[in-house]
């Protein structure tokens, strides 16, 4: 993959942002923009919502920002629902880790911004990962996201020689009603995103698997209409 070195916007530095689509991510966007000149990242990792990719661009270009989409072997990350057709998604609460989990995924992606990174000259990745409302996924906790910026630091040339590499998660410890307070303030389109893990081909949610359930409870807490388009109006 040939990667351009995007133009800096004035005195901000860079940042790289990985961008699904989702809600929580084009927050993350949001908030990154702050302070910083973005570079964001999706992944085509043969999902079976797909509709999340084209939401990443929708948010992409409509925030102004350089926008690439990785493409992953379709073997990398199977045996989950979300990329699997043949494995149903929960429409009811999971315990533990669920089927919809994604082996590795948070590991992959960070890696791929990782070098995403370094050959941009970029010290600050953000990722929209959540220990409140994170689902079981153990690839969204605190400590490991400590451990991979430690691992960060140690395999990269620009970690040892003194450039230090942050992973920044602005979410982390926020409910989903905070979240979409802080992109509510700060501008975020929420009618542009996709969550859900069954999405049709138009971006339609489901209403009913676990990402769409934290998202409708989101919004009711935040005392804000949910713009989410539905195939069928959830009860």
């Amino acid at each position: 993959m040939t990667m351009p070195h995007p133009i800096k916007s004035h005195d901000k530095p860079l940042a790289i942002v990985l961008l699904s689509g989702g809600l929580d991510s084009a927050t993350v966007l949001a908030i990154a923009q702050q302070n910083f000149y973005c570079h964001a990242i999706s992944f085509n990792y043969s999902q079976r919502h797909i509709a999340e990719l084209k939401a990443a661009e929708s948010i992409a270009r409509s925030s102004g920002v350089d926008h690439r989409v990785i493409r992953l072997d379709d073997a990398v990350m199977t045996g989950s629902a979300l990329t699997d057709a043949r494995i149903d998604v929960p429409e009811t609460a999971s315990k533990g880790v669920p089927v919809t989990y994604v082996p590795a995924r948070n590991t992959i992606f960070l890696a791929h911004a990782l070098a995403v990174a370094e050959v941009l000259g970029s010290n600050d990745i953000f990722i929209g990962v959540n220990a409140v409302d994170y689902s079981g996924y153990p690839d969204c906790r605190p400590e490991y996201i400590e451990a991979f910026e430690a691992m960060a630091n140690l395999a990269t040339q620009a970690g040892v020689e003194g450039g230090r590499l942050t992973i920044n998660t602005p979410l982390i410890r926020l409910s989903k009603a905070e979240i979409i307070r802080t992109g509510i303030d700060l501008g975020v389109d929420y009618a542009r995103t996709v969550s859900c893990y069954q999405a049709d081909a138009e971006g339609r949610a489901c209403g009913v698997c676990d990402s769409c359930r934290l998202r409708r409870s989101g919004f009711a807490a935040a005392g804000i209409n949910d713009p989410t388009r539905y195939r069928k109006l959830p009860r």
